[in-house]
């Protein structure tokens, strides 16, 4: 055995290890701790080694199977069809070679036309209808074998129970990606964090470790999404085509991705490619990349497949909106409720567009986990809006100066004593007056989520703190034109704007002043909870910790820290100070209106005067009912600056288009 073969079993020995490990983290645990990017280049030096030493390519190596095995507190579920992985673009010139390949194989076609498809970052799953109704859903699992997830799909809102259609397959089943939308992974780790717990990763893997709950209620707390993009067996109905496929699946009722395109030649398939490359941060779903399948339905069976994947689809994936820097320090944070929050000081980086010198870590369990040390070269990560985020170390790189990281038993701020309870992710500040504390509590008040305050930057807020204008947000209702007028670069208009500001935030509802009080453990959905049932903050300040808990939704340690809240002095007299200042301390009649009732709206764009997440709040609070996607069912868009593809959408299905001024005269 020669020297390069010896080194080269070894090289594979040693990539099949790590690949094995990272799929585990990845299709098991739903914890990835590399990059997609990473993962990629080890599973292509694989690849590349047992193309030129055969004899290592294993039967049982990853390049050959799909995904993981099932896990064990699953039922297993046999797919009607193998559920295949994709091989991988990662430039023009390899959708080059992916078409000539295919030129090769079928001889003497003409012309070959494409469906291209977002490649939405979620988990694939198969669902299976008899005579139209959803009688099982499963994950991918290793390909062949799922796990049964049937329950836990019914809890997706847009994923319906019986097809549209008077005339079902006997038995089809149908494939699409499970993911979470953006706007929703941000509002669900904003609350998690207000309760000082770990946030998640990414959408991908809060989406994964949803569909694995054993309780489906917890799976029907996140409000997961779907997009059907194929079929993988069907009875009784022929098919010619996946532009057909999609087609259909849309006449059936099941969502299906609206900016997919039909193409007729490979220089489409490209264009489209660099279009969606620009444009993916514009969504507010992940994906990295675009998949390109051969539309006609008898040329894919001709073609068919090699090993873990068919030759008649690929993937071209979109640069990793990952890089790699070195982490000069880990430094702590301290939030509103007290909790220190660690975080990584960065040698300066470009990520996605945007110069990266901060990054999260979570928690200090997370910096255990992943072995992450001051001084390491690190792997970065930043999707769209989503904050900045350390994968992992790169280990390769370590050098042994690095340092251990140790969490402070005080806080950085006021020194006092940092506690941490059995069970909570993160440690507490035990000061109530701890100054940091003092100024994430207003800037969490003053937020767009929160009180709505516009032109309170932390900056100004810090001043106000600074002079002893402010103490409290009860405080910001004292302040009058003199006194703003003496901050800087406040001048007439922006004094009169932030006037208006606070003027306007007395009509936000109950339940918004009581998310904007930062109880930890209340985010916006628990605090509509409380409004909803206790209807003014006497009842609810008066309320015992069991009748806190009987509300469905609200569990014990929510009831437990909202009770606490309300039994500490110094927080009731904030409240009887904000009930003075003119404050919505109580609920009213309904905050549900039926102006909208029936009515479907997709949104897009930047609204004025209104974040998309407001609008949709107004839009379900008054009967409607919101989706991520223009279809033929959809009844208004609801358009604001840059509107990008779903207004072209819009247009072509005749969906009318509003503005978001329209939107409020409609109620």
């Amino acid at each position: 055995m020669s020297q390069d073969h010896q080194q080269a079993e070894a090289r594979a020995a040693k990539l099949r290890e790590r690949i094995e490990y990272h799929n585990y983290r990845y299709y098991v645990l739903d914890d990835p701790l590399i990059s997609d990017a990473e993962y990629d280049r080890l599973f292509r030096e694989l690849q590349e080694l047992e193309k030129a030493f055969p004899e290592l390519a294993s039967p049982d190596s990853p390049t050959r199977r799909v995904g993981a095995e099932p896990q064990e507190k699953f039922s297993k579920v046999r797919h009607h069809a193998p559920m295949l992985s994709l091989a991988n673009a990662f430039d023009e010139a390899e959708l080059r070679a992916f078409e000539k390949r295919i030129r090769n194989l079928l001889g003497t076609v003409d012309s070959i036309d494409y469906v291209s498809e977002l490649k939405i970052d979620g988990v694939a799953v198969a669902l299976t209808y008899h005579g139209g109704v959803l009688r099982r859903g499963a994950t991918r699992g290793n390909g062949l074998v799922g796990e049964d997830i049937t329950e836990n799909l019914r809890t997706i809102h847009r994923l319906p129970g019986r097809l549209e259609t008077p005339s079902p397959p006997a038995l089809v089943e149908i494939r699409g990606e499970v993911f979470l939308p953006i706007p929703a992974f941000n509002r669900m780790n904003e609350e998690r964090s207000a309760a000082g717990e770990s946030p998640f990763a990414n959408p991908r893997n809060a989406a994964a470790g949803a569909l694995r709950q054993l309780d489906p209620a917890v799976t029907a707390s996140r409000p997961l999404d779907f997009f059907a993009y194929s079929i993988g067996h069907i009875e009784g109905l022929p098919l010619q085509s996946q532009h057909q496929i999609l087609k259909v699946l849309g006449d059936w009722g099941l969502p299906v991705n609206s900016d997919y395109r039909h193409q007729h030649s490979l220089e489409g398939v490209i264009e489209y490619c660099r279009q969606w490359e620009a444009k993916r941060n514009s969504l507010d779903y992940e994906i990295d990349g675009v998949v390109v399948k051969v539309n006609d339905l008898e040329l894919q069976q001709a073609l068919g497949s090699v090993s873990r994947d068919p030759r008649w689809a690929i993937a071209y994936k979109f640069p990793g909106q990952t890089a790699t820097t070195r982490l000069l320090k880990i430094g702590i944070n301290v939030g509103r409720t007290g909790s220190l929050n660690p975080y990584a000081i960065l040698e300066p980086v470009r990520v996605g567009g945007v110069t990266i010198r901060n990054a999260t870590l979570h928690n200090e369990d997370d910096i255990r986990r992943k072995d992450i040390r001051e001084g390491d070269w690190v792997i970065v990560k930043r999707a769209g809006d989503v904050i900045p985020q350390v994968v992992g170390p790169i280990m390769e790189k370590r050098s042994g100066k690095e340092v251990e990281f140790s969490y402070p038993r005080n806080c950085p701020v006021c020194r006092s004593e940092a506690v941490r309870e059995p069970g909570d992710a993160m440690a507490y500040c035990s000061n109530n007056a701890c100054p940091a504390r003092r100024l994430e509590s207003l800037n969490h008040f003053v937020s767009r989520g929160a009180m709505d305050i516009r032109g309170l930057g932390p900056q100004t807020l810090q001043k106000l703190v600074e002079e002893g204008l402010v103490r409290d947000p009860s405080d910001l209702y004292r302040l009058d034109r003199e006194t703003i007028s003496q901050l800087e670069g406040y001048k007439e208009k922006s004094t009169q704007n932030l006037l208006a500001s606070l003027e306007n935030s007395l009509q936000q509802p109950f339940s918004r002043v009581l998310f904007a009080l930062g109880i930890r453990h209340v985010g916006d959905t628990v605090a509509e909870l409380l409004a909803s049932e206790f209807r003014d903050v006497e009842r609810l300040s008066r309320a015992s910790q069991e009748e806190i808990a009987s509300v469905k939704g609200i569990g014990p340690e929510i009831a437990a820290t909202v009770h606490g809240y309300f039994q500490r002095p110094e927080n009731l007299e904030l409240v009887n100070r904000l009930k003075e200042a003119g404050l919505n301390l109580q609920q009213g009649p309904s905050q549900r209106g039926s102006a909208l009732e029936g009515k479907t709206f997709v949104i897009t764009g930047t609204l004025p005067g209104m974040s998309r997440q407001q609008a949709r709040q107004f839009i379900e609070s008054n009967g409607g009912k919101v989706t991520s996607s223009v279809s033929s069912r959809t009844d208004y868009l609801v358009a604001g600056e840059s509107p990008g593809s779903k207004l072209q959408k819009a247009e072509s299905l005749g969906v009318r288009v509003i503005t978001g001024e329209e939107l409020q005269t409609m109620v």
